[in-house]
């Protein structure tokens, strides 16, 4: 009687090294936008002691494959509904997207803070706050957001009237 097969992986048999970096990247990348520092941790799981990472990070720059600017506009679309400036700005810093975009995206987003802002307010709550403990959980909800100070008052304000 023959002997089964034996498990990927076990003694004796050599491991499959598995698809290579960049086409881990690749995959990452056909699924959503991710940025430069994103890619590179996601990809550092994956990295033998030998490989770069850097150099398969700027042939996918060069090849159209990754873009930060691209990145820093998919998350904006995504997240511009219901977030502040505040939010959106530290989640792309997190992800290592450089100053000099961050600037612009504030200003892109503060230009539409105070609509996003009572679209959000109105989506949850819709009616003006009753009592200062009211006024003070609706204004955590908008601060929790991400929104600024100076609009979360203009916001509830305007509910007030």
């Amino acid at each position: 009687m023959p002997l089964p097969p034996r498990a990927p992986g076990a003694p004796g048999r050599p491991r499959s090294p598995g698809p290579g970096l960049k086409a881990r990247a690749v995959a990452y990348l056909s699924r959503r936008e991710h940025s430069r520092a994103e890619l590179a941790r996601k990809l550092a799981r994956h990295a033998q002691p030998d490989d770069d990472i850097d150099a398969v990070l700027d042939a996918l720059q060069r090849e159209g494959w990754l873009s930060d600017a691209r990145y820093v506009q998919s998350v904006v679309h995504r997240r511009a509904g219901g977030r502040g400036a505040a939010r959106i700005v530290q989640e792309l810093r997190q992800q290592g997207v450089s100053d000099d975009q961050l600037g612009a995206v504030r200003q892109q987003l503060r230009a539409t803070e105070l609509d996003r802002a009572r679209a959000a307010w109105a989506k949850r709550y819709g009616k003006a706050p009753s009592s200062p403990a009211e006024y003070a959980k609706q204004a955590r909800f908008l601060a929790g957001r991400g929104f600024d100070h100076d609009v979360i008052r203009k916001v509830l304000g305007e509910a007030d009237d």
